[in-house]
C-alpha cells in the first residue's frame, strides 16, 4: 500500500527520475514554486493537471493519489462467481424511470458501474447505456451479465479522476462512487457532467455523507484514507441552478463485512432546464 501523501509521491517520483523541481516545472509550463508547494503538501495539483503530471513522471494518476489499493480492493471483491453487490437494481434506477421513462433509447452514462447490475437493468428497460469502472474484474463481470441478459452495453475501464464525457447524455447516473473524489475536485466534476447533459436531461446520483453520530464501517479496507465522505447538502449546492425532482438524505442499515452498521447518504435527481 502507498501511504504517502500526493506531494510526497510527486517528490519521490521526481527524484527517482533525476528531475529538479525546475525541470519538472518547465515540463509542465508552471512555476517551480508550484511544484515546491505540492511537495510540501501546502497545495495540490488541479484535477486537470493530474494526467499531464502523471505522464511527465511516467506513472499514473492512480499512483499519484495512492489509489492502487482501491483498484486492488475492488478487484478482489469482484474476483468471485457471485456478484458482490447482488443483482437487484439500485432504487434510484426506478426513480430515473419515473422521471424519464424509456419511451425511446435515451442515452445513459453510468459512472463507476461496478459489476454492471444497474447498467444492465437500464439497458433491459430500453435505455442506450454506456458504463465504466476502474476495476477490470468488475468490467469483465458486467460484460458477462449483459451477455447473459442479451443486452448491449458499452462497458469500458476508466478512472473517475481522468475520464470526462466527450458527448452529451440524457441521463448521467452514479451510485456509491463519488466519495473517492476529494472536495477540491467535486465542483469541476459536477460542472463537467452538467455541461455534457442534454437539454431536459437529468443527473441522478448519491453520495455518502459524514455524520458525527455514525461510526465508520467496521469493514474498512486499506483504502479507507482515500474515501472522502461529503457534507450534508454539498451535492445539492452544485446543482442549485437545476430543477430538483428528488433531494433526500437518509440513514440506512448495512451489513457489508458481516457486521451490522449504518451509513448516511444524500440522493439527488435534478433536471437541466433551459
Amino acid at each position: 500500500m502507498n501511504n504517502l501523501k500526493t506531494g510526497e509521491v510527486i517528490c519521490k517520483r521526481r527524484k527517482e527520475l533525476g528531475f529538479t523541481q525546475n525541470q519538472l516545472a518547465e515540463a509542465l509550463s508552471i512555476s517551480f514554486q508550484a511544484v515546491s508547494k505540492w511537495e510540501n503538501n501546502t497545495a495540490y495539483p488541479d484535477i486537470e493537471m493530474l494526467p499531464r503530471l502523471a505522464a511527465v513522471l511516467h506513472t499514473t494518476v492512480d499512483a499519484l493519489l495512492g489509489y492502487e489499493s482501491v483498484v486492488t480492493d475492488y478487484d478482489k471483491r469482484y474476483n468471485r462467481e457471485e456478484y458482490y453487490w447482488g443483482l437487484t437494481p439500485n432504487r434510484i434506477c426506478y426513480d430515473v424511470m419515473k422521471i424519464i421513462p424509456p419511451i425511446k433509447s435515451y442515452r445513459v452514462l453510468d459512472i463507476g458501474c461496478g459489476e454492471g447490475k444497474d447498467a444492465v437493468f437500464l439497458a433491459k428497460c430500453g435505455y442506450r447505456v454506456t458504463a465504466f469502472d476502474i476495476s477490470e474484474q468488475g468490467i469483465e463481470k458486467a460484460k458477462r451479465l449483459a451477455e447473459y441478459n442479451r443486452v448491449d452495453v458499452n462497458f469500458f475501464k476508466a478512472d473517475v479522476f481522468d475520464y470526462r464525457p466527450d458527448t452529451e447524455y440524457d441521463i448521467i447516473f452514479s451510485s456509491g462512487v463519488l466519495h473517492f473524489v476529494q472536495q477540491a475536485g467535486r465542483k469541476e466534476l459536477c460542472d463537467s457532467l452538467k455541461t455534457h447533459t442534454a437539454d431536459n436531461g437529468i443527473n441522478a446520483m448519491n453520495v455518502f455523507v459524514k455524520k458525527p453520530f455514525i461510526r465508520r464501517a467496521p469493514d474498512k479496507t486499506r483504502d479507507e484514507e482515500k474515501r472522502h465522505p461529503w457534507c450534508s447538502g454539498e451535492l445539492f449546492g452544485y446543482y442549485h441552478d437545476w430543477l430538483f425532482y428528488i433531494c433526500r438524505e437518509e440513514i440506512f442499515d448495512c451489513n457489508s463485512g458481516g457486521t451490522p452498521h449504518k451509513h448516511c447518504m444524500d440522493t439527488l435527481i435534478a433536471q437541466k432546464n433551459l
